[in-house]
């Protein structure tokens, strides 16, 4: 199911697997999503270990995962999902928005964070960045998570050298940092916006980042933007 396919080949509908221990939860995501162009529950989990196992046997795209969970949680899951075979991308929605969670979810590797009282079609939305490979985090976690990585001492990673990447490699990066996209790196730095894209592709190769919330983290812990006070 949902096998990798040659570029240009690959199915459109986003394939997912919802994880929540509450099974109204996972209903109420079936309808939404069921009803959404493009997207396609395949599975639902009610707890972390069941999440990695239906993970590794229906490969999704997407795995929508609640946090706090009996037996194993959301953020073992998700750490086991991302650093295990396949491509599924991991899309954490949680009604705790605590930094702790949101600080263990985007270390074990989730491609975005929201929470459960965001309007549905922003979690729609986040569904398909997500599996794009883009990264998305709920506004009001934004700046209390860079904050949060840049406060806490451990458990601390190895700083990632920086020697091997261009003057303007620097600059995107920190305007990566920043929360820019694209367009506007393009627009800040007078390039264009495929430059701009090209510029970020060489930044996650060379940095080993898995998707730009690893940039924007890293350029924090190199100290090429300031958390805010």
């Amino acid at each position: 199911m949902n096998a990798p396919t040659a570029p240009g080949d690959r199915d459109p509908t986003v394939g997912v697997l919802l994880v929540d221990d509450q099974p109204l939860v996972r209903a109420g995501l079936r309808v939404l999503m069921s009803g959404s162009p493009g997207l396609r529950v395949v599975g639902e989990a009610g707890d972390g270990a069941e999440a990695v196992r239906l993970t590794r046997e229906l490969a999704p795209d997407v795995v929508v995962m609640d946090i706090r969970m009996p037996g194993m949680d959301g953020i073992e899951a998700t750490r086991l999902i991302t650093t295990g075979p396949g491509r599924a991308r991991v899309l954490v929605l949680t009604t705790f928005d605590d930094d702790a969670y949101v600080y263990g979810a985007l270390r074990a590797g989730a491609g975005g964070f929201l929470v459960k009282d965001m309007d549905l079609d922003e979690i729609l939305a986040a569904v398909r960045v997500v599996a794009r490979g883009d990264a998305l985090l709920a506004p009001r976690v934004t700046g209390r998570l860079i904050a949060e990585f840049a406060a806490r001492p451990e458990p601390a990673p190895p700083r990632p050298v920086i020697g091997g990447i261009t003057h303007r490699e620097r600059e995107v990066l920190t305007l990566v940092g920043g929360g820019l996209s694209n367009a506007e790196i393009a627009e800040r730095l007078v390039i264009s916006p495929a430059t701009a894209k090209a510029h970020v592709g060489r930044l996650f190769t060379k940095l080993a980042a898995r998707d730009r919330v690893q940039l924007v983290i890293t350029a924090y812990e190199l100290g090429l933007v300031s958390p805010p006070r």
